[in-house]
């Protein structure tokens, strides 16, 4: 077990800001955000994938940043950590040693979702 990772998957006060923009509206925002994520996420972590079997350097950045803007929107701490790390590695030293990164964002993406559909009352 990681004991690095004893943050909530899902930072708290990131869903309470995003909440604070509709407060009127009983969450319906924070839920379109939330599935938003979890239907963009899976399509950019294929593209990853896809990208590193191209070795399409570019594009593997792209997603990598994509992941990691929209983790960090809502809070999703260790997905956008490893979607920074897998960014700053293909820029650094290209797609050698990403494959490891990949599989520890699926993982970290897996439980992001478990509790990003707590949330939203799923």
């Amino acid at each position: 077990m990681d004991t690095m990772s004893t943050e909530p998957p899902i930072d708290p006060q990131a869903i309470e800001n995003l909440r604070s923009l509709n407060p009127d509206d009983d969450d319906a925002f924070l839920k379109d955000i939330i599935g938003i994520f979890l239907e963009d996420t899976p399509e950019r972590i294929t593209e990853l994938q896809q990208s590193l079997i191209a070795y399409d350097q570019p594009k593997f950045t792209r997603a990598a940043h994509s992941i990691k803007g929209s983790s960090s929107n809502l809070g999703a701490t260790q997905v956008r950590a490893t979607a920074e790390e897998l960014e700053h590695q293909s820029r650094k030293s290209g797609l050698g040693e990403v494959e490891p990164l990949i599989k520890k964002i699926i993982e970290e993406f897996a439980i992001a979702k478990a509790a990003l559909d707590k949330i939203a009352g799923k």
